[in-house]
């Protein structure tokens, strides 16, 4: 009985001894793995790094052009579409003409301005000349008045004219606002692209009546393109701005392009990338990184690639 005690106690200081060993392997085995990471792979998203933006107008109108079409690349200012301007078209042909009719009031008044001074030139010279006359008793007192009054009338008249003048002025500087408001509606219906660029896709036609609220097709400025994918909660902290990365297509080791990390959102979210997969159902959160790509000829936006983001 005693041997058969002192056997159950080696049995039992022995398999607490196997299993602490067990333990000690598998805290091992884990810090291993933890330390043997040195990259991080999430499924990514391709879009340029200026985001891809939706080709809007800012007046209401039907499309009467369309001068671009998909994978065209354009120019800041380079007009893509234009919209029916009859009206905006006659408004500014009417403010200009009375423009034009302004400016010729003002130049007659001008003129008038300039024939009056050489009148008082000439007033004035009969002045002095019948003031001397006078001084020396070859003139008499009202032919020297005479004189002095149309002196000081045609003065009047230039003050009265040159007021007029700059009444006239005023007037035409309105007139020029009105030409730069019809000039400013007309432009408007004109779409421009507003930075360099590439056209996705054109999605309207010819007579189609829009508002300012409408999606005309989809533009993408110049630049490098970007992954954009989402790491989970478990290596979010890892990710640093700066480190290398590169993208591949799914399953394969090849690399398609080169990048460094630029951007790394500052809190943790809901899965939102490729949400339709039903994987991605499960309660875990991600952070949102940017990977701006140097060399992206082979890469097409809206790709879905792998990222692999190089942690040491």
């Amino acid at each position: 009985m005693k041997n058969l005690s002192i056997i159950l106690v080696l049995l039992f200081l022995s398999a607490c001894g196997g299993a602490k060993k067990e333990e000690t392997k598998n805290t091992t085995d884990n810090k291993k793995i933890e330390t043997d990471i040195d990259k991080i792979v999430g499924i990514a998203n391709i879009e340029p790094t200026g985001k891809i933006l939706p080709l809007t107008s800012e007046m209401n109108g039907i499309i009467t052009e369309i001068l671009v079409k998909a994978n065209d690349t354009v120019k800041a200012g380079q007009t893509l579409m234009m919209l029916d301007y009859k009206v905006e078209t006659a408004q500014l042909a009417q403010a200009k003409s009375k423009l034009n009719t302004q400016q010729a009031v003002i130049n007659s008044a001008k003129a008038n301005v300039s024939s009056l001074q050489v009148r008082l030139a000439n007033a004035k010279t009969n002045f002095d000349r019948n003031q001397n006359l006078f001084n020396g008793g070859a003139a008499t007192q009202q032919t020297l008045d005479d004189s002095k009054f149309q002196y000081e009338q045609l003065q009047k008249d230039i003050q009265a004219s040159e007021a007029t003048i700059a009444q006239q002025q005023g007037r035409l500087a309105e007139l020029q606002t009105d030409v730069n408001y019809f000039q400013t509606l007309l432009d408007r219906k004109l779409i421009k692209a507003t930075m360099n660029g590439k056209i996705l896709s054109i999605d309207t036609k010819i007579g189609s009546s829009i508002t300012n609220s409408s999606v005309l097709g989809d533009f993408a400025p110049a630049g490098n393109l970007m992954a954009i994918t989402e790491i989970d909660e478990l290596f979010a902290n890892k990710i640093k701005i700066g480190q290398s990365a590169y993208i591949r297509p799914q399953g394969t080791s090849e690399t398609l392009a080169k990048g460094k990390v630029i951007f790394t959102a500052p809190y943790l979210k809901k899965k939102s990338l490729f949400a339709d997969k039903a994987e991605n159902l499960e309660d875990r959160r991600v952070r949102e990184i940017h990977v701006e790509l140097e060399k992206n000829d082979n890469v097409l936006i809206g790709s879905r690639l792998e990222c692999v983001i190089l942690i040491k």
